[in-house]
């Protein structure tokens, strides 16, 4: 494919007319015209369901279409009518299935039915609920320690079901409850709680409303969170500046044609970053640092009557500050423009537009997080706020940009291996037992245990564990090494044929369908990126008339470890009636109101539209030892390559979410027909004699350890000289098992180095 047709083959502006076109055509081919006009009706409304396709909040003057492209996909996704089921287990042994891909798979449809892959078997095969319980129940009871035990949950998960699940875990004794925000912005809850005592953001939606710039760094919003670009394209047209820092210029954050409006229904796109910051993989500390220390440089030139820097806030509410400013004032300007690839004069201009707006929100999702020093590169974006009290105020802060809808609120309900000891004091005080207080595994060390033969039983509430995680070959191999796991799923995907000696699927209800308990019509609730907590209750007929909750399925589960309780005896289970939980989720909720702080009064608060949870570095009062924010000193770091190699970051397409692939286009990169592609600058084509369309090896080296990818095909694009841009997951085998954050253990997706090789492979 030719740069031009590249180019004129991708669209002028994300949105317009032709998501509305993509979106009815996935919504009516799945769904049907009149079961879509419903269930979309009942998309992200007060009365209805939450999107699962991402965690950006709701605007208060909702609209009858309160989606996105996005979230029509994954709605009509799970809303579809194939189904998984005996006859096509039956028809397909695990080895076929094997050899098709992610996307396949997925396609297949939704599982319908409790099934099971005994030891030796060739082929899934139906189960009853009460013996698939039985059995991973006996396996759980049987285990010599209950650390032998990994319990992995899904940013799609509830309140409800995430709650019921740490609660199990505890109760069974272990913390090794591995998720998806390891993965993810794991570097943000650990950059940001050292930093201001909060691991989430401090901005509310109203605050873009108010902010006169805003930065949004290392982030896709067109292709992952559609919805942020109308609260970006509002913020512009009042004057509000926004500044885009990506290696890769995105479609999205150049102009948006907004679906409701008519100029966007018309083709009529309006701009929405002012500039774009091309920066180097990799190079976001050394810009931060830049961009700070030509502040510090605007400071001394304009002296004490003109001072810029908010010394009162810096004073008063900060500690650090003076070893922070030392390091900056002594990092050299040539090795920050090196690092970063960002010249001088624009790190100045950058400082100056920093310098001029009152009032700074910075956004980030995983462009920031996916790095050996993400911890740094969050840090060093709220060293650059703290200098001008840009956190805790209105129309300022800090906002990591969550991808999964609730990934944020499992965290809140207790997903997380290293639980706080106020935490654990509450909870076990709850339901009367001690909770374990040693630290549990995380996903790179799940791993790793799985691979030393430390792991007998491998849990999973929802997600795509072997796809999703780093070092695909030595995950699978890991996986296989459990004697059973155990998959609480919608549909089908890889991890389920790699995972375990043997092998228990069972199906749960998806967001938008009816869930029906002994105690009447249920509700969830999630948690989206400004930490509003609100309710979500599908009303779509169930796929299937064996699916079961997954409030209800950790439950059941719960009664099967531990015993049901009889009547009148609160002694049994650790003093816990799981079943009776599940029955009526306002009890849920009411145990969550006794463990976890900020949930007063759930039950009635969040039936009248919810609520958002307290933080203090919202008022400028930090928890942490000092009681203030913190300067935080990093060194720059070195993106230094060998001769040859690029830094390569891996991306999602724009029909993609997380590892669910929805075609092999990318239509705002005008990329068609297949995602093993590496993007590539035109002098790093020429200088290893490559053209478009050649296909090549990609090769990564860690500690010695070789990795290949092969038969990818080059495309040329607007990529940062020495970077190369690929595409999750199809690249994830490349990136080392041990190649993580320092701090968070976040895998470092976003820069693994590699060189390219012809391949042997005539086509991609």
């Amino acid at each position: 494919m030719s740069d031009e047709r590249q180019r004129a083959s991708a669209p002028r502006a994300a949105g317009g007319p032709r998501a509305l076109v993509e979106s009815a055509r996935h919504a009516l081919r799945a769904l049907g015209p009149t079961d879509a006009l419903r269930v979309l009706g009942e998309l992200n409304q007060e009365a209805g369901f939450d999107c699962p396709g991402c965690a950006w909040p709701d605007p208060p003057d909702r609209s009858f279409a309160e989606f996105c492209e996005n979230g029509v996909k994954h709605v009509a996704h799970e809303g579809t009518g194939r189904r998984v089921d005996a006859r096509f287990l039956a028809a397909h042994p695990v080895r076929e299935l094997l050899e098709r891909d992610h996307r396949w798979l997925e396609e297949q449809g939704r599982l319908v039915e409790p099934v099971v892959r005994r030891r030796g078997a060739e082929r899934y095969e139906p189960i009853s609920w009460d013996e698939a319980l039985a059995r991973v129940a006996a396996a759980l009871r049987a285990l010599p320690d209950p650390d032998r035990a990994v319990f992995y949950t899904s940013g799609r998960t509830s309140n409800e079901a995430a709650f019921l699940y740490q609660l199990l875990v505890r109760r069974l004794g272990t913390n090794n409850l591995p998720d998806c925000s390891n993965m993810c912005h794991e570097s943000s809850g650990t950059g940001l709680g050292d930093a201001i005592g909060v691991g989430k953001g401090t901005v509310g939606l109203e605050d873009f409303a108010l902010a006169d710039l805003v930065l949004v760094v290392g982030q896709n919003p067109g292709s992952n969170h559609p919805r942020m670009l109308a609260t970006l394209q509002e913020a512009r047209r009042r004057g509000c500046g926004v500044v885009s820092v990506n290696p890769l210029g995105e479609l999205g954050l150049e102009r948006f044609g907004h679906p409701k409006e008519l100029r966007g229904l018309l083709g009529l796109a309006g701009p929405v970053a002012d500039q774009h910051v091309a920066v180097r993989v990799g190079g976001d500390v050394a810009l931060f640092q830049g961009i700070a220390r030509e502040v510090l440089a605007i400071e001394r030139e304009r002296g004490a009557q003109r001072a810029v820097v908010d010394w009162a806030f810096v004073q008063g509410r900060t500690s650090g500050f003076d070893a922070w400013r030392a390091s900056i004032e002594a990092a050299d300007p040539a090795e920050i423009e090196c690092q970063s690839g960002v010249g001088r004069a624009e790190l100045r201009a950058l400082a100056e537009r920093y310098v001029a707006a009152e009032r700074v929100i910075a956004c980030w999702a995983m462009g920031l997080t996916q790095h050996r020093h993400g911890v740094a590169n969050i840090q060093s974006i709220v060293n650059l706020l703290l200098l001008r009290g840009n956190i805790g105020r209105p129309g300022a802060g800090v906002c990591p940009v969550r991808g999964h809808s609730n990934v944020q609120g499992d965290r809140t309900m207790g997903i997380w291996e290293r639980p706080r000891p106020e935490f654990l004091d509450r909870l076990g005080a709850a339901f009367g037992f001690e909770p374990p207080r040693e630290h549990g595994l995380d996903t790179v060390a799940a791993i790793e245990a799985m691979l030393d033969g430390r792991v007998d039983v491998f849990a999973a509430m929802g997600g795509n564990f072997a796809v999703a995680a780093p070092d695909s070959e030595r995950t699978e191999r890991a996986l296989a090494r459990c004697g059973l796991a155990v998959h609480i799923a919608t549909t089908l995907n890889r991890t389920q044929l790699v995972a375990g000696e043997e092998s228990i699927l069972l199906p749960c209800l998806a967001r938008s369908e009816r869930d029906e308990q002994p105690g009447g019509p249920q509700f969830v609730t999630v948690e989206n990126s400004m930490s509003v907590v609100h309710r979500s209750q599908g009303r779509r007929a169930p796929a299937g008339a064996a699916l079961r909750s997954e409030p209800r399925i950790v439950a059941d589960l719960g009664a099967a470890v531990f015993g049901d309780i009889p009547p009148g005896d609160a002694q049994r289970s650790g003093g816990i009636d799981w079943r009776a939980l599940a029955d009526d989720y306002d009890r849920i909720r009411d145990a969550i109101e006794r463990v976890v702080p900020g949930f007063e009064d759930f039950n009635r608060r969040v039936r009248e539209g919810g609520f958002v949870l307290p933080s203090g570095a919202r008022r400028q009062e930090f928890d942490t030892p000092d009681g203030r924010a913190q300067f935080r000193v990093h060194a720059l770091p070195r993106l230094d390559v060998a001769p040859g190699e690029l830094l390569m970051m891996t991306v999602r397409s724009h029909d993609q979410f997380n590892t669910t692939i929805y075609s092999d286009d990318d239509r705002y990169r005008g990329i068609y027909g297949s995602r093993r592609v590496v993007m590539l600058h035109d002098d790093d084509l020429a200088e290893r004699g490559l053209a478009e369309g050649d296909v090549v090896d990609l090769v990564s080296r860690f500690a010695g350890v070789e990795r290949r990818a092969r038969g990818f095909r080059v495309v040329r694009y607007a990529v940062p000289r020495g970077c190369a841009a690929t595409y999750f997951p199809e690249a994830n085998g490349l990136v080392a098992l041990e190649s993580f954050a320092e701090g968070s253990r976040t895998p470092a997706y976003k820069s693994v180095p590699i060189v390219l090789e012809r391949s042997a492979l005539g086509v991609a």
